[in-house]
């Protein structure tokens, strides 16, 4: 794959986003049925994917100190605009919150599970007087299928574009070799788009320390360290990672840059880099180009794991991928790299995803501890074997382990989680 889809492929992948993906999906998705009404809009029903409903159910809404899927709904109809995508609630005020709050006693809104396949799929349908609107997004946060209007069509995607990633840019078949090989021969001016990546997502690790949001994660851990200049940097990473976790989580109205339609795993791929980059006194240049490595190695993973799953994608596909800057970062080279895939592999690939909430930042820190110390022992050439569990002596082949635990072997598992949320509702 030459630079141009490379640049092309993390450009469609990493993106602006205002709170949680899931709660802010299903704002777009209300945004554009209410804008294809031309009356109020008098009822909502929502219909969701298992994986979907379980990633907004528990979530802090931004601007507000409200959590879960009918604020974000009532938010959308009192202030969304689908031109927004993904920061669709950035005109909020507090006034709005108040009209929202008012349109959920008046009209409560339906949500149902879905019946479909599909992780990733969300369904608003919206009435208002002797009219109905709908609109379908499936596969990517922002990818709108369909839009009806009184059961007339109006937008249908066609089936061979039904995917915000085109196969031609698809990242399932980029091979961990020629990312390393894109990453060390690109001109470094052609990733300058990935500094805004590190001034939004570094901005709100920054707001998370100094504020508390959450459960505080990476505040309480920042205000305890104690520790040497090695531990030191691991410490300032996990916290201020954690932090950024803590206040996305908790409904912080500053925006993160998202990656394959995650904040979180936007915050993971970048913050722990960009730390190890300061702390060890790198270039601009060398932060960068660990940054792009960090990037795409997880939007690799992600793409052969899934959008939504029932592996943790932002502590395991953007650890991985954190762990990959880290180890270009200490010096490694392609074959240290490899290593750190695979150490982190046989670390973290228990971890599950049980819902977008405040614990999530717990996960996180836990993914960015062990992706320096899995960088350390990559770069010592210290890596787990063919003979650890999942893990292969092929890393493409240890990346296609790790799928298959997530999108085949856990689907039970994933089904229990969502019946155990659902039962405390």
């Amino acid at each position: 794959m030459g630079n141009d889809r490379m640049i092309a492929l993390m450009q469609q992948e990493i993106a602006p986003a205002l709170g949680c993906t899931e709660p802010a999906a299903i704002g777009l998705a209300v945004a554009k049925s209410k804008e294809t009404l031309t009356t109020p809009v008098k009822e909502v029903t929502l219909y969701l994917s298992r994986n979907m409903l379980k990633n907004a159910m528990g979530v802090g809404i931004p601007g507000t100190e409200e959590v879960g899927i009918e604020m974000a709904a009532a938010l959308a109809v009192v202030v969304g605009h689908s031109e927004y995508l993904l920061e669709v609630f950035q005109d909020m005020t507090a006034d709005d919150i108040k009209k929202a709050k008012e349109f959920l006693k008046e009209k409560p809104i339906q949500v149902e599970v879905a019946d479909t396949d599909e992780k990733l799929y969300i369904r608003a349908v919206l009435k208002g007087d002797g009219e109905e609107a709908e609109t379908i997004i499936k596969k990517a946060h922002t990818n709108i299928v369909m839009v009806t209007h009184n059961g007339t069509c109006l937008y249908l995607q066609k089936e061979e574009c039904d995917r915000r990633v085109s196969t031609e840019y698809s990242s399932t078949d980029i091979p961990v070799a020629e990312i390393w090989d894109f990453v060390n021969r690109v001109p470094v001016e052609e990733l300058d788009f990935l500094w805004e990546a590190v001034e939004m997502n570094m901005t709100i690790a920054k707001e998370g320390i100094a504020q508390q949001y959450g459960l505080g994660v990476g505040r309480q851990t920042m205000l305890s360290m104690d520790a040497t200049e090695q531990e030191e940097m691991e410490k300032k990473a996990v916290s201020l990672t954690a932090a950024a976790a803590d206040a996305r989580m908790a409904g912080c109205s500053l925006p993160v840059m998202s990656t394959t339609g995650s904040g979180n795993q936007g915050i993971t791929a970048t913050v722990p880099v960009a730390v190890a980059a300061e702390k060890l006194g790198k270039t601009r240049e060398e932060m960068l180009r660990a940054i792009a490595l960090s990037q795409l190695v997880t939007i690799h993973i992600k793409a052969n794991l899934g959008k939504l799953s029932a592996l943790c994608g932002c502590a395991i596909a953007a650890g991985i991928g954190a762990s990959c800057g880290i180890t270009f970062l200490y010096g490694g080279g392609q074959r240290q790299v490899e290593s750190a895939i695979r150490n982190m592999v046989a670390d973290i690939s228990g971890l599950i995803c049980d819902g977008a909430k405040y614990g999530c930042a717990l996960k996180i820190a836990t993914s960015v501890s062990s992706a320096f110390r899995c960088a350390a022992l990559a770069v010592h050439d210290v890596t787990a074997s063919g003979n650890d569990g999942i893990v292969s002596e092929d890393v493409e082949q240890t990346i296609q382990n790790l799928a298959a635990l997530g999108n085949r072997g856990m689907v039970d598992t994933d089904k229990l989680i969502l019946n155990m949320m659902i039962q405390k509702q």
